[in-house]
């Protein structure tokens, strides 16, 4: 279950680093709903994390964690905000991907 816990996490990692990008491209008030969405999702994901770090060994936890926030906000940033695609970033994207289900391998 835990590690359910720890995707979530990472998962809303990616939504505040969405809200970020998004406030920086909002206008008048809109601005401060994204910095309340960042606020919401930064609480869930590190309430997660916590949670998850209760059994999970702490590196482990925190490297998928930051991970999976890392390729997903890679990923947002490709579709949502127009940051370049090229071999490069698709093969180290891949490689992260690669050791973050190693490392889950390798977790009691």
């Amino acid at each position: 279950m835990n590690w359910i816990y720890l995707i979530i996490a990472g998962l809303f990692e990616v939504g505040f680093a969405f809200c970020l990008g998004k406030a920086k491209e909002a206008t008048n008030s809109n601005t401060y709903w994204w910095y309340g969405g960042f606020i919401v999702c930064l609480t869930i994901s590190m309430t997660l994390l916590i949670k998850a770090t209760q059994t999970l060994p702490l590196g482990t936890a925190y490297a998928v964690w930051t991970g999976i926030g890392a390729v997903g906000t890679v990923l947002v940033g490709i579709l949502f905000f127009k940051d370049p695609v090229n071999l490069w970033r698709i093969v180290f994207i891949l490689t992260l991907i690669s050791s973050i289900v190693g490392l889950k391998f390798v977790s009691n």
